[in-house]
């Protein structure tokens, strides 16, 4: 069997074990990375791929005639032309859960800086301005605790669950907000009367036609002026000219954004932009801590093994 990994830099960084793909009996190609105009000829004579984010279209797809299985180094399939591959019986895998404990410390970091303000007194110390200062302390920026703070979740899956398990052993409450788009289900908060609640609004849910641009314009002035946004779900869900206007404005306190529209983004985006007051914009890497990026090999590793044997798991 001939292998290839298009895009090995999303997820090994010369840190991880690659032994889930060394002990299989398939003589892999690995690549860094991979260009658009590249993907073709890097498949084509291929029986299996794995890639994370490089684009397996329909042209593509259908350069590669030995083409068997497919493996997505990630959750999401928008990648892949899924259909095509059903039409040519072309098997295709992801791999779940693998990033839970980090994404969720990823979302109470960005809670707690926000809340803290501890980005901006580190900038603070790091100018001088706590060696100039006249008292023992700096107290320029407002400092809040969790404690007692209401949680508004939309999306209540593993990871929105971890979160959910993690903010209440700070003390804070939790309201589960009802799926965008789904039935009505008792205890979920509809969208606006969760956001006119909740101190922190924190997104875990997918991008479908129902969440994107969820959070807009009108959101934004249902939430209280003192809550913060967090989302480490997908960049579309949030408006970002709207997320912008809000700051700006003081509609919200603050937000914490890990994901944008397109990325990497250009240097003009929006939300990169300076001026934007109480604004944390991380590069989509809340879930890649060491600890995820070895889980998510290994079960690749499964994935091709199960498939190998004839019992495919994960298939997408």
């Amino acid at each position: 069997m001939q292998g290839t990994i298009l895009d090995t830099d999303t997820f090994d960084r010369n840190d991880v074990n690659l032994e889930a793909f060394l002990d299989l009996p398939v003589q892999w190609d690995f690549h860094r990375s991979t260009h658009p105009e590249q993907v073709m000829e890097r498949i084509r004579h291929c029986d299996i791929i794995v890639t994370n984010k490089a684009v397996l279209d329909r042209e593509n797809l259908a350069s590669a005639k030995n083409l068997k299985f497919i493996m997505i180094a990630a959750t999401g399939t928008d990648n892949i032309d899924l259909d095509f591959c059903r039409s040519r019986q072309i098997a295709v895998s992801n791999v779940h859960h693998y990033a839970t404990p980090a994404v969720a410390q990823h979302t109470l970091g960005l809670m707690l800086n926000l809340l803290t303000s501890q980005f901006r007194y580190i900038r603070d110390v790091r100018s001088g301005k706590w060696s100039d200062s006249r008292i023992f302390c700096l107290l320029d920026h407002p400092i809040t605790e969790l404690e007692g703070k209401i949680l508004g979740i939309i999306g209540y899956g593993v990871l929105g669950k971890r979160v959910a398990r993690l903010a209440q052993a700070l003390g804070m409450r939790v309201l589960v907000g009802q799926r965008p788009g789904g039935p009505s289900v008792p205890g979920r908060w509809p969208l606006h009367p969760l956001l006119a609640r909740s101190d922190v609004v924190s997104l875990h849910c997918p991008l479908t036609a129902d969440t994107h641009h969820l959070i807009g314009v009108d959101e934004f002035r249902a939430m209280k002026n003192t809550a913060v946004l967090i989302n480490t779900a997908r960049g579309a869900i949030v408006d970002s000219q709207a997320l912008v206007a809000a700051l700006k404005q003081g509609e919200i306190h603050g937000a914490g954004i890990d994901v944008l529209e397109s990325e990497p983004p250009s240097r003009s985006h929006v939300l990169l932009q300076p001026g934007i007051p109480n604004l944390i914009v991380t590069p989509h890497n809340a879930w890649a801590s060491l600890e995820s990026r070895q889980r998510l090999v290994d079960q690749l590793g499964q994935n091709l093994a199960g498939w190998l044997e004839g019992n495919p798991i994960n298939t997408v």
